[in-house]
């Protein structure tokens, strides 16, 4: 498309997508795998998508995800998995996230003909990340990474191609709300998938619409508030911490913390980046 001829990385993108052809794409519904399907469906390239669901997935982001890609003329096949019973997963173990993805992918490589790719992108490559291991095991394929874009550009060109909520926030796995260690279990992570839900709701009525935060039980009985960003009103955070408190949460404090991603990767000092 002439309109985006001063875009390398765009352009580069659609020619990777264009070369490989028709493809499977696990799709989460974040702005990474969304980002990915947009620009296959501008390239004329057919794509299917994937989402799964299962305890590790808050309900309200597999909702999103199929309305958006319902909106986009997308067709996607649900699938249901459970890690919790993967011994790695079940064990809080280091390498949850490895276990996890070797399963999910595993499971959706077999049903699916021509490549499999998923959402990752450049910036993902400087940091830690246990599951991208388990991908180029398997021989998924990164054309977001591969094009050498980072989120900075994939927000940026979301904004040029018309992709909605550019600015949407990423809502990792459930999983990684818990420290290593802990045993998770489904009624656990819907717990904390709705303490994120509720204070989504609050945010977005504040006027803090697509703020990046994480819930996180820190230990046993104590839960943070992470927040991505600064909020200058005390009475925000007083009424997030009264909305957490009432839907059970307990010994809530809400810390300011730049760098949402790995937060317990950087606390575990044993890890390699």
């Amino acid at each position: 498309m002439k309109i985006y001829t001063d875009a390398p990385a765009w352009n580069e993108l659609q020619e990777k997508l264009r070369g490989m052809g028709p493809f499977t794409l696990a799709y989460s519904g974040g702005i990474d795998s969304r980002f990915l399907a947009h620009a296959a469906r501008l390239a004329a390239v057919p794509v299917n998508l994937v989402h799964v669901r299962g305890p590790h997935v808050a309900s309200a982001e597999s909702e999103y995800a199929l309305v958006w890609a319902e909106a986009a003329g997308l067709s996607v096949r649900v699938r249901r998995l459970d890690p919790l019973s993967l011994p790695e997963v079940a064990a809080g173990s280091t390498e949850r996230c490895y276990a996890c993805k070797r399963f999910l992918f595993g499971h959706i490589l077999a049903a699916s003909e021509g490549p499999v790719c998923d959402g990752s992108n450049a910036s993902d490559a400087v940091q830690f990340r246990p599951g991208r291991r388990a991908l180029l095991e398997l021989g998924v394929r990164s054309p977001l990474a591969e094009a050498g874009l980072t989120k900075d550009m994939i927000r940026a060109l979301a904004r040029r191609t018309g992709l909605s909520r550019p600015d949407q926030q990423a809502r990792a796995c459930l999983l990684t709300r818990l420290p290593y260690g802990r045993r998770p279990d489904a009624r656990l992570l819907a717990h904390l998938a709705e303490g994120e839900r509720v204070v989504e709701e609050m945010l977005m009525a504040g006027g803090f619409e697509d703020f990046p935060f994480r819930l996180r039980f820190c230990d046993t009985n104590r839960c943070e508030l992470h927040l991505g960003r600064e909020i200058h009103s005390s009475s925000m955070l007083n009424e997030l911490e009264h909305a957490l408190l009432e839907a059970g949460f307990s010994c809530i404090s809400v810390r300011l913390m730049r760098d949402l991603s790995g937060f317990f990767d950087r606390t575990n000092a044993g890890l390699e980046t």
